[in-house]
């Protein structure tokens, strides 16, 4: 790969659904550029993700403190603004491609370092064949980041690990409660959760039994063909024996007939079914099979913008990306993605490792079905022993004398346009 000549700005974007912990990855980024001003000079972050690229609505992160770059650690959501923009291909629309590099041209800009899933990892590897196909030198390094935690070859993404946090510790709450009232009221309780082809969140619900705190627990996954009857009788079940049971379940659970118990027949800006509403949905069969009164709730942002709860392993992990991005850049690596390599589970120890992103780009990782209980209702040992580290450790944020967490806005000072108008 061509090296560029000089010292080079970088471009930093969040893309997709953002979490608990992206900034933390942003913070990573920003501060180890930072520590080598030798070899980069400005990170300029996009305003929603790709598409500042393309507008050149660029952020000028030099203009913040250090302290507030530092406080990015521990504030959720995206700092910079996030989107769900796929650019197609070179020959589809060779157009954007054109108008990325007049940006990165007018900007000095030679690394992108772009923070995202499955759907971001696929631009950043079309923007790492810009040099190739367009003469024009740029590192593109993906930072990863999801809470379906289905990206490949990474043991795990940043973000998932304070989403299952989030939901193990929300689904023994709520079970308490319902507990509480299935003598007289509500024998069921049923969380739905993130999740359209992979279950990993949804399995996290099952963590919140444990040996020393037995709750009846039914998990759906998008990995096992819902089945009506099944369903029923285990629902029955566990509420004979315990008095109730919580049901924690995908919003991409499947019917035999292969459609989203949950599709509204909309589409997202990625092409994907707009999910959504199937705890009601699954509520609504309860009533009318068992005729149990029952709650339903909907996890929806709470789950990924849960910070105050978030799990250190995932805070730390989040950072190291970010930084570990960085320094791929400065070895010249291109269209790659630091990754999780997980190398003891007791005691939990991880390393950086790296992937090239064709392994990466539009590969979605799904639940193993040795993590799947045979009856397709529970989680394993062993997916218990992969969740567990994830979920471990508190990293809670400041807070502030109104009881609430302190997080930072920062300015976001924009960089003066060189050129002209584009539209997306």
């Amino acid at each position: 790969m061509a090296k560029s000549s000089g010292k080079k700005n970088a471009f930093y974007a969040q893309s997709g659904g953002v979490t608990a912990v992206i900034n933390a990855s942003a913070c990573g980024v920003i501060e180890t550029a930072r520590k080598h001003k030798d070899k980069i000079g400005k990170v300029y972050a996009g305003r929603n993700g790709i598409i500042g690229a393309l507008t050149e609505d660029l952020i000028d992160t030099s203009r913040e403190s250090k302290s507030a770059i530092a406080a990015l650690r521990h504030t959720p959501s995206g700092a910079f603004g996030s989107c769900r923009y796929k650019l197609k291909s070179l020959e589809q629309n060779r157009r954007e491609y054109e108008r990325l590099i007049e940006v990165f041209e007018a900007h000095n800009i030679g690394y992108f370092f772009y923070n995202g899933g499955g759907d971001s990892a696929d631009t950043c590897l079309k923007v790492s064949q810009l040099s190739k196909k367009l003469g024009y030198p740029i590192q593109a390094i993906h930072v990863p980041k999801t809470v379906d935690n289905d990206l490949p070859i990474t043991d795990n993404c940043p973000g998932f690990g304070s989403v299952a946090k989030y939901i193990a510790v929300s689904t023994r709450e709520a079970s308490f409660d319902v507990a509480s009232m299935a003598k007289t009221s509500t024998k069921v309780f049923i969380l739905e959760v993130m999740g359209r082809h992979a279950g990993w969140i949804a399995a996290a619900g099952a963590m919140a039994s444990s040996e020393d705190c037995e709750i009846p627990v039914i998990v759906l996954f998008p990995e096992v063909t819902f089945n009506r009857r099944k369903f029923m009788q285990a629902v029955k079940a566990k509420v004979k024996q315990f008095g109730y049971v919580s049901i924690v379940v995908s919003e991409g659970v499947k019917s035999r007939d292969g459609k989203f118990l949950a599709d509204q027949g909309l589409k997202d800006a990625f092409g994907h079914a707009q999910l959504g509403g199937v705890a009601p949905v699954v509520a609504n069969m309860i009533r009318e099979d068992l005729k149990l009164k029952y709650h339903w709730a909907v996890a929806d942002y709470l789950q990924r913008a849960a910070r105050h709860i978030a799990s250190k392993s995932d805070v730390e992990q989040a950072y190291a990306m970010g930084k570990a991005a960085v320094e791929l850049a400065i070895k010249g690596k291109n269209s790659v993605m630091p990754t999780v390599v997980r190398t003891s589970n007791s005691p939990y120890r991880w390393k950086v490792g790296e992937a090239n992103l064709s392994r990466v780009a539009n590969v979605e990782k799904m639940m193993p079905k040795s993590f799947i209980s045979k009856d397709g209702f529970g989680i394993t040992k062993k997916c218990r022993d992969y969740l567990g580290p994830l979920m471990k450790g508190e990293d809670y944020p400041p807070y502030g004398k109104d009881g609430l967490p302190k997080y930072v806005r920062l300015k976001n000072a924009p960089v003066k346009r060189k050129l002209g108008d584009f539209k997306v």
